[in-house]
């Protein structure tokens, strides 16, 4: 079951109303938006924005009653592109927008794309269209069997913050002279081999940051937060609010410092001094909520 993080917190931030237009950019299985729609019926709209083809055809099923009320509008893509996605669907001057910057539940145990190290899939942890049999597509296979020593081991230091980050990427060197590496299992077996035998017994799994590096690499996260939060920010109505839910520091620094060069220019306002946190309830319940972290701001 889809357990929406911080999800009082992100109402109240956000505070939507009855008649409001708010977006959800990273719309997953519905739980932040389902709330919201509750808020702003009758009369607002939601915009929903989703990468993966897979969870905006669940979402349709899902929330087909406010798809056929014009409440909900679903739009496969990337908030990378916000800009493009407002001016197609005439969605101007919303009064909220939400990026939950966390991947949902159903890429581990659903779709089969390699972003879990506890099964044997292929290496692909796309987020995007099924297009990874095209030559050029980036896939996490592609980053271990082509990219260099040097570049792996960046990707690692700087996205999963692994501080064996050189060893793993010499001994993906290594192995992949023995042939391609293909699968999850054949990562996990890397990383385990690259680890100090202390280290491989810790409160988590050894190969939980490379696996996160990888993905984040894939999918060029981080530039993808500065372009959609950026877009956000310049397409809000006035006194309109921006909420962001990170689960990584890279992530979390990314919107600090957006924000912060947003506050110097007195385009927004910021929301609370530091990023509200779960509620020990919360973790309790949930978890996969423990790393989370909100950020909001208002527009001027």
């Amino acid at each position: 079951m889809h357990i929406p993080v911080l999800l009082q917190e992100v109402i109240e931030s956000l505070g939507p109303k009855h008649g409001d237009n708010f977006i959800d950019a990273t719309f997953g299985d519905g739980g932040h938006a389902e709330e919201i729609l509750k808020k702003i019926r009758p009369g607002g709209r939601l915009l929903g924005i989703d990468w993966d083809k897979n969870q905006i055809a669940k979402a349709e099923q899902k929330f087909c009653d406010d798809i056929r009320s014009k409440s909900l509008i679903l739009v496969n893509d990337n908030y990378k592109n916000l800009d493009a996605i407002i001016r197609y669907n005439h969605f101007y001057a919303p009064r909220g927008i939400l990026f939950d910057l966390g991947f949902s539940r159903a890429h581990i145990e659903e779709f089969q794309k390699g972003f879990s190290f506890r099964k044997d899939e292929p290496l692909i942890m796309r987020y995007g269209p099924e297009e990874e049999g095209r030559e050029g597509e980036l896939t996490a296979e592609r980053i271990l069997n082509t990219w260099t020593q040097a570049a792996i081991e960046e990707i690692l230091r700087e996205y999963g913050e692994e501080r064996f980050s050189k060893k793993i990427s010499e001994r993906v060197i290594e192995r992949r002279k023995k042939g391609a590496i293909r699968t999850t299992y054949d990562l996990v077996g890397i990383v385990e081999s690259s680890l100090p035998r202390k280290y491989r017994r810790g409160r988590i799994h050894p190969a939980t940051r490379t696996f996160q590096a990888l993905r984040i690499a894939v999918n060029r996260e981080f530039e993808n937060i500065v372009r959609g939060v950026d877009a956000g920010i310049s397409s809000l109505a006035p006194e309109g609010r921006l909420a962001v839910i990170s689960f990584h520091s890279g992530e979390d620094r990314i919107v600090k410092n957006i924000f912060r060069e947003k506050a110097r220019e007195g385009s927004i306002l910021l929301g609370a001094k530091k990023p509200i946190k779960p509620k020990h309830d919360e973790i309790l319940k949930n978890p996969a909520s423990r790393s989370a972290l909100l950020r909001f701001c208002t527009k001027t």
